[in-house]
């Protein structure tokens, strides 16, 4: 009950923090049917980042918002597939997505981000989608597996090609590559944001609410051939679009770097007091229908001194409540600003 308090408590709040910014544009995201657009003007503003959750329309996630650069970056796996979008001197903010996802599951969030003035990029980790040809053969010397270290490194390539500290959002297993960054590297953090990220040191595949069980101690191939099969049947439901999306990029998509992956997951290291030592500014961000329970996501946010917010969705907040997202990321990134200043 407790933790279902705090939830509602923080949807409150950042519907109260938008009302009030006055000084800050109301940001909307009217979504057609083809890519995130501006704000339509003659509808009038809606403060309400829970209510312009609720308008989401189905998009087409292969089409990025106007405006958007793409460009290929060279990291020591080989060469990723980076979009960004916003004023190019503005503040910089890198999503980095999840093992079987890509950069456009951050799409809704790039136009609110850089409406904002904000510089917001996100990259396909090695062996995803557009980044597919990344892998730890391109290694000095060559790898045979994808590696913690592959991704971290990788990473960290990111961030020295451009302006840091960044504020930086780690998805999914993302969340323990930029947790192992941060907390080698916490100088080239302005903030960290741990979305959906494992809570659980160790068998974190063990402690998934559902299919912990059946994944949580099979044989690395097994468990990506699971996940695969349950987001080709398309299991949580998306909408027709998004299905579609998921399917092609699949298609392309590594095994080998979701079996990796798997493996990684069943030995994920403990880093809640380093995180906690870096005294960055951070958020822990979930949806209370997550893979792991909400509970197991706010103690792992005590634990590292994070602030932290449920949605009322799954395991994807930046895809399906992203308007509320964004309003806990902007508040983050000011404060985080106002004491660096």
């Amino acid at each position: 009950m407790r933790v279902k308090l705090r939830v509602r408590a923080r949807i409150d709040d950042a519907r109260r923090r938008l009302r009030r910014s006055a000084g800050m544009p109301v940001v909307t995201a009217r979504l057609g049917p083809s890519a995130p657009t501006a704000p339509d003007a003659a509808a009038g503003p809606i403060v309400d980042p829970a209510v312009l959750d609720a308008r989401l329309v189905e998009i087409d996630w292969a089409r990025l918002p106007g405006g958007t650069v793409r460009d290929r970056f060279d990291a020591p796996s080989g060469a990723l597939a980076r979009i960004s979008l916003g004023p190019v001197d503005g503040r910089r903010i890198v999503l980095v997505p999840g093992v079987t996802g890509s950069k456009e599951d951050f799409l809704i969030m790039f136009p609110l981000l850089a409406a904002a003035g904000y510089r917001v990029e996100a990259y396909d980790m090695a062996g995803q989608y557009e980044s597919a040809g990344a892998g730890p053969e391109h290694r000095r010397p060559p790898e045979r597996h994808y590696s913690l270290e592959l991704f971290v490194d990788d990473l960290l390539a990111v961030l020295a090609d451009g302006a840091t500290p960044a504020h930086v959002l780690g998805y999914s297993f993302a969340g323990t590559v930029t947790a192992a960054l941060a907390v080698r590297r916490p100088e080239l953090f302005a903030s960290l944001t741990l979305l959906s990220a494992p809570p659980v040191p160790g068998r974190s595949l063990g402690a998934f609410k559902l299919v912990g069980p059946l994944i949580g101690h099979a044989n690395p191939g097994l468990a990506a051939r699971v996940m695969i099969w349950g987001l080709r049947l398309n299991v949580t439901r998306v909408v027709p679009t998004r299905q579609a999306f998921v399917r092609s990029r699949l298609s392309v998509t590594r095994r080998s770097s979701v079996a990796d992956v798997m493996v990684l997951l069943s030995h994920v290291p403990d880093l809640r007091a380093a995180l906690h030592a870096t005294d960055l500014p951070m958020l822990v961000a979930t949806g209370t229908g997550d893979l792991w329970s909400v509970g197991r996501h706010a103690g792992f946010a005590g634990s590292i001194g994070a602030e932290f917010v449920a949605y009322p969705t799954g395991h994807s907040p930046c895809e399906t409540t992203p308007h509320q997202l964004v309003a806990d990321l902007l508040r983050l990134f000011a404060a985080a600003e106002r004491r660096a200043a």
